[in-house]
């Protein structure tokens, strides 16, 4: 299984805004992804994000916003994971296709994973990509902008994908609706599908249900979602996943959903073709904070280890490539 994780401090919120906190420490950063990642080469992806708004300037480098210069990170076997947010409130669809290019043609080398787009379902708040016009045609003319790009340069290699949050009900239709809009064009020029997923932060679940709710979770996404749609046939990768820390909220639990969660998605992976598991985050935002947002990480926010960090490490090395 190919695992990967998010490095960088900063992270979106429930009011449309962002947690920050001190900024990262990238040889703090490069540290700890060399112990996660374990045997030198072994592939690790690095979670990367970079916007495209209605103020982009296209034509010139683009830096990813989170975390800052993140191609740094992809070394000794790590690739990036870059996720495109689009963000255009004009639905500037070709302005977004533009950017697309770009990134490939900037990032390609160093990305293993191209994600268009961010939780294109969910329709706020504006940090999300559902928030925005046009979103959906983004995501189909996206994908085939992007596959054409890669493999104009050689970048045969470059997988390109999009994701949403779990769906249920009337929401379910949202991968329905961008499999009928792109037609077999774009099914054809998916490479995968991702998944983001916080079992037991927003929603409570007991200890003893959630390795049953995690894989009654992917069992949906894969015969109730994704077969419908025709994409039944793609890889799944878990692109989010993550457990905060804080009052009530002990670290050792954190340890233990992390251990879980993953255990499951093992365990799982043949049946329901998962491929991949990254978590959010590597560092909290603000330790001293103790909103819902600012504890994701496997460390706190100067890099000490919480005891997830170690079941991490070990959860690589057990599953990892």
């Amino acid at each position: 299984m190919l695992f990967g994780i998010y490095p960088g401090g900063v992270a979106g919120d429930d009011t449309g805004g962002l947690a920050g906190g001190p900024p990262d420490d990238p040889a703090l950063v490069s540290s700890a992804l060399d112990r996660l990642q374990g045997r030198p080469g072994r592939p690790f992806l690095v979670r990367a994000y970079v916007g495209f708004d209605d103020a982009t300037r296209l034509g010139e480098p683009h830096a990813t916003a989170a975390p800052t210069a993140a191609a740094q990170y992809a070394v000794r076997g790590r690739r990036l994971d870059l996720v495109a947010q689009y963000q255009s409130t004009a639905g500037d669809v070709d302005g977004y296709c533009d950017f697309l290019r770009e990134l490939v043609e900037q990032y390609g080398a160093v990305t293993d994973t191209l994600q268009v787009g961010e939780e294109p379902n969910v329709t706020s708040p504006p940090t999300l990509d559902g928030y925005y016009p046009a979103v959906h045609e983004a995501i189909v003319r996206g994908v085939s902008v992007a596959k054409a790009r890669a493999h104009g340069l050689g970048y045969t290699n470059l997988r390109v994908g999009f994701n949403t949050t779990p769906l249920f009900g009337p929401a379910a239709s949202f991968i329905t609706d961008l499999t009928s809009l792109g037609g077999e064009d774009f099914i054809t020029d998916l490479d995968y599908v991702g998944l983001d997923f916080f079992p037991d932060v927003f929603q409570p679940v007991n200890a003893s249900d959630l390795t049953h709710v995690v894989e009654g979770l992917l069992r949906h996404h894969r015969d109730s979602v994704l077969a419908p749609s025709g994409l039944g046939h793609l890889p799944l990768h878990i692109t989010e996943h993550g457990w905060p820390t804080g009052p009530e909220r002990h670290p050792h639990r954190q340890a233990d959903v992390v251990e879980t969660v993953v255990n499951v998605i093992a365990a799982q992976s043949k049946k329901l073709h998962l491929s991949g598991y990254t978590h959010f985050s590597l560092r909290d935002a603000d330790s001293a904070q103790t909103g819902l947002f600012h504890q994701f990480g496997l460390t706190t926010d100067d890099y000490s280890p919480k005891p997830a960090f170690d079941t991490m490490k070990m959860l690589v090395e057990r599953f990892g490539i």
